[in-house]
């Protein structure tokens, strides 16, 4: 079943809230609370408002419930623009648009909660890449090989001073 939520003639430009819904469409309900919680927009908040009564609006009317819900649509239409004039130079004039947005949310259950599997800590050892500037230059031996061949040599200085 599908519940929706509608806010209307919210005072924000409907490109601004746009960033925000499209974050959230197909997140489960807990997941998309948190995102928009933890968003440091004004947009966020707004949707909070909808997202949250749409969520009452699914566990008072039609008996749902709130952990099986996902986001099936979130869209921002256009609201009415008041149109304002700014004074400018040599007693000219500009526009001044104050847009507006109706923003509506859709909560489904009928979507099976998809989750992201997390991703193993790092990347495979043969996996790394090579710095540009090491290319063409061949690799130092360990410290402990040089050790090695340095001390026969010392032994045959040694050996020829007596």
């Amino acid at each position: 079943m599908q519940v929706r939520s509608t806010y209307r003639y919210a005072k924000i430009s409907p490109f601004k809230v746009r960033e925000v819904t499209r974050a959230i469409q197909g997140l489960p309900v807990s997941a998309a609370l948190d995102l928009v919680a933890f968003s440091p927009k004004k947009a966020a908040h707004l949707i909070a408002k909808t997202l949250k009564s749409a969520v009452a609006n699914a566990e008072n009317n039609a008996n749902l419930r709130v952990d099986g819900l996902v986001v099936k649509e979130a869209t921002v239409g256009e609201g009415p623009t008041m149109k304002r004039l700014m004074t400018r130079a040599r007693g000219s004039g500009s526009r001044i648009l104050k847009r507006s947005s109706h923003i509506r949310i859709i909560l489904t259950d009928e979507i099976e909660i998809k989750t992201r599997d997390k991703k193993k800590g790092g990347k495979k050892a043969g996996a790394k890449k090579s710095g540009g500037k090491t290319k063409g230059k061949t690799k130092r031996p360990p410290k402990a090989e040089k050790a090695e061949k340095s001390e026969p040599a010392a032994e045959s200085k040694s050996e020829t001073k007596e």
